[in-house]
């Protein structure tokens, strides 16, 4: 008896409902629609040399990551650098040097199995013209010239445990101003004044700035950051919600020194209800920011009009369920001999969320693969599911 190994990975990730990139890649046909949209845009970045944020909005297992999944795979077959990362307690929006972090150690380069891009900078020796290239747009295109002082010094010393310090701090387990300061002068025998101060929680977004420059000149077409869970941005108090507003604003109408970026954040949909609108964040905003609303006011407004995930048609969900019999029928080594339109009846009588149907369908050709027959023992109790299971899945509200 064979097994083919990648298919077996493909049922159980489907059967455990924990998304990942291998499944986005094989069922990439789902919302054909709004994949063509955001293929578009990727289009549009990488000719443009333009950047762009985009939210999408759907409910609780209906596939928002697995659609970030199947951008992530876009991404990296257009030569395009990719970030994801879940917005969670240790990530907060509202902390943008801590997101970076995380964003740094989830970011893949096209053909990379691991995630990094420290090994890049072994490209930069002191008379490079890309060296050349990045140490100007330290100097000149960021609001603190703190990255023109620290890659200088990194390409220059000899020394691996200031090279190992340097590196981390590009990777966002940043350094004191003076340490580099002091670095520097040693190598240079210069004395170092930043023109602007370097505060990790005003000046994150000069990395992720210098990030996208690198990319763009190490030979990428762009880069792609994918946030995920993003609704989580509604369990902060008033006040760091609206800061998570407006670092959401770098990303979805990114300034001029963001090259090539492509932005997307995936919400709930009963964000706009259950935070906006309960939560009354225009009026939170006015209070705040009377003088001065924007961009956090079009970032609200972007989540309310984001386009929806929408369930999948009766075609999508046969295509979605050939492709599982096919896959199911690799990993165990079997023919399945299956009435689609039956299997789809029962299916469909699994619950509502997608996530369900499909592990309805692993299930129903689990049991006709052990016993030759299906039973109804477990498909009883998909059917029960209800929508006030699904907000409750989602996130609880904090009362304020």
């Amino acid at each position: 008896m064979s097994f083919d190994f990648e298919a077996r990975h493909m049922i159980e990730a489907l059967r455990s409902g924990i998304p990942s990139r291998a499944v986005g890649q094989c069922f990439s046909e789902a919302r054909p629609q709004m994949l063509e949209d955001i293929v578009s845009r990727l289009d549009s970045v990488v000719s443009d040399e333009t950047s762009e944020g985009l939210i999408i909005s759907g409910k609780y297992g209906e596939g928002k990551t697995h659609l970030l999944n199947t951008v992530f795979n876009v991404a990296h077959k257009n030569n395009m650098v990719v970030s994801m990362l879940s917005l969670s307690k240790e990530t907060p929006l509202d902390k943008l040097y801590l997101v970076y972090q995380k964003l740094v150690s989830n970011t893949y380069l096209p053909n990379r199995l691991q995630p990094g891009f420290v090994q890049e900078l072994s490209r930069l020796t002191p008379n490079a013209k890309l060296t050349s290239d990045l140490l100007l747009f330290a100097a000149t295109q960021l609001e603190t010239d703190r990255l023109y002082y620290l890659l200088r010094s990194l390409v220059n010393t000899d020394d691996q445990d200031e090279q190992f310090l340097l590196q981390t701090d590009l990777e966002g387990d940043f350094v004191a101003n003076l340490q580099i300061k002091k670095i520097y002068r040693r190598i240079f025998n210069e004395k170092v004044s930043f023109n602007v101060n370097f505060a990790k929680t005003k000046h994150t977004q000069d990395y992720v700035a210098f990030l996208s420059h690198l990319f763009k000149q190490l030979g990428y077409k762009g880069w792609v950051i994918l946030f995920d869970e993003s609704e989580l941005v509604g369990r902060l108090g008033k006040k760091t919600r609206l800061k998570a507003y407006n670092n959401m604003a770098h990303f979805l109408f990114p300034p001029k020194q963001l090259e090539s970026t492509f932005s997307m954040f995936a919400f709930t949909s009963s964000y706009v209800e259950d935070v906006i609108e309960a939560k009354k964040e225009f009026q939170n905003l006015s209070e705040a920011y009377p003088e001065d609303e924007e961009p956090m006011k079009s970032v609200l407004e972007a989540i309310i009009d984001a386009p929806q995930l929408d369930p999948l048609s009766e075609d999508e969900i046969f295509e979605v369920l050939e492709k599982i019999i096919l896959f199911h029928g690799k990993a165990y080594d079997w023919k399945p001999e299956v009435h689609l339109e039956t299997m789809f009846s029962t299916v469909e009588s699994g619950g509502y969320l997608l996530r369900s149907k499909i592990r309805s369908a692993i299930e129903y050709l689990d049991q006709l693969l052990l016993y030759g027959d299906v039973g109804k023992s477990s498909f009883a109790q998909l059917s029960q599911e209800s929508f006030a299971e699904d907000a409750e899945s989602s996130f609880p509200i904090e009362a304020e």
